[in-house]
């Protein structure tokens, strides 16, 4: 495998030399800059415990450069796509380093800088692409998360296909992943979060999947991974938008089954996720409710130090993932374009999950959790700084869990400041 994506990487770096300046390669070719200003802020509320740190609070910035080249001519063109990512410190201390901004030395004092870079060579014949290098991920398998300053990035080879209409066909291999606060590629494991699993690693994570447009406003996607030696799953997705009087109703069903593949957590993985969420907009205001129920011995699994996507996706201080749980939510969203403010939201959400079951030593069965998010978000419609968009996200959690589990009580304030500049 290592020497097939040698060969095709060599390919695909030679074809800029091959390549006429009026090739596709070169004028669909685009670059772009991307800058993500970040102030992370947790207060935790269990002064109990002088052990643990009681706040991360850290401000750092973020520039990555991305270049994605067209593809060249003939029956199969070959492309490469470039990026860099790097972070820099604005603001840390020892007593309060660890938000995951940014890399921390040997004696736990954040790193004043730190780059990575990536590439992927690619082809494509038809509408069939074939990726491999470093990449990326925004599926619901393998998730890039967006929740720190720079994203996770996973080392693989992925093909999509969407030679066939309404139908993309995706499938890929993985072996490594960057997390968002390094330089560094290292095995996939599983989250260890709460004594879930054994933080073992994996040899790596492959996936086989389909989004099909059933109606147009109806589609339904499906997912197979496996990540080696420790889980399989099976992931389905379905999403309909249906008029209602004179709004609309968005209903959103997924359900998640993952079983043990090997011994590396002892062979104990069984969990079935059932959650579904109602969206009914009418005007600037969409308001939203949901269910999400596990079931089975163990909780869900997933890649650790990525993020997982139920229908709770979007929590920042837990996940809602524990055994047994059983979760409510109530969202409102409200969009300002109506009241001649284009650019401007706000959002309220707040989410319960109880019925869970832990180790003895974290708590045992019956606990709860529960966390609250408010937001502002505003995006300059024009002028020189078009495009800049600012974030303020406001998070409460709360749970009777012991002193041992992984998530604490806290208050949780994040302010974002991203900007885009296209160089071509």
């Amino acid at each position: 495998m290592k020497t097939r994506n040698a060969a095709f990487l060599m390919l695909a770096l030679s074809t800029p030399l091959m390549a006429a300046p009026s090739s596709p390669f070169f004028t669909d070719s685009g670059a772009s800059i991307l800058l993500h200003n970040y102030y992370f802020d947790r207060d935790y509320k269990d002064p109990y415990n002088p052990a643990l740190k009681q706040e991360l609070r850290e401000w750092a910035q973020g520039v990555t450069f991305d270049f994605k080249s067209g593809y060249t001519e003939g029956p199969v063109g070959f492309g490469l796509d470039l990026h860099s990512m790097t972070g820099l410190k604005l603001d840390s201390s020892p007593d309060r380093a660890g938000t995951q901004l940014l890399p921390l030395d040997s004696k736990g004092r954040a790193e004043d800088n730190f780059t990575t870079f990536g590439g992927v060579a690619k082809a494509r014949f038809a509408q069939t692409k074939l990726n491999t290098g470093r990449m990326v991920l925004t599926l619901p398998v393998a998730y890039s998360s967006p929740g720190r300053l720079l994203p996770q990035t996973f080392q693989g080879t992925t093909l999509q296909s969407q030679d066939i209409q309404d139908l993309t066909l995706m499938a890929g291999y993985l072996d490594r992943i960057k997390f968002r606060d390094s330089s560094n590629y290292e095995n996939i494991r599983v989250t260890p979060q709460n004594g879930r699993f054994i933080d073992a690693d994996s040899s790596g994570f492959s996936y086989l999947g389909g989004k099909y447009q059933v109606a147009p406003n109806f589609n339904a996607s499906y997912y197979h991974a496996t990540l080696n030696d420790i889980y399989r799953q099976d992931y389905l997705w379905l999403v309909h938008d249906l008029p209602i009087g004179p709004g609309s109703l968005k209903t959103d069903f997924r359900w998640v089954r993952s079983g043990e593949d090997g011994a590396a957590n002892g062979g104990k993985v069984d969990n079935d996720n059932l959650g579904v969420v109602f969206r009914y907009s009418l005007g600037g205001h969409t308001f939203s409710t949901g269910y999400m129920a596990l079931y089975g011995d163990t909780a869900q699994p997933y890649m650790g130090r990525s993020e997982p996507s139920p229908t709770v996706e979007g929590a920042i201080a837990t996940d809602f993932l524990n055994a047994k749980e059983r979760t409510w939510q109530v969202r409102w969203d409200y969009n300002f374009a109506v009241q001649g403010i284009p650019g401007l939201t706000a959002m309220l959400w707040h989410m319960r999950g109880d019925n869970i079951e832990l180790p003895e030593r974290m708590g045992g069965s019956g606990l709860y959790e529960r966390e609250s998010q408010a937001q502002v978000a505003y995006v300059i419609q024009s002028g020189a700084l078009q495009g800049l968009g600012i974030k303020v996200r406001h998070a409460w959690y709360r749970n009777d869990f012991t002193q041992a589990a992984t998530f604490r009580d806290n208050n949780d304030l994040r302010v974002n400041i991203v900007y885009s500049w296209k160089l071509w």
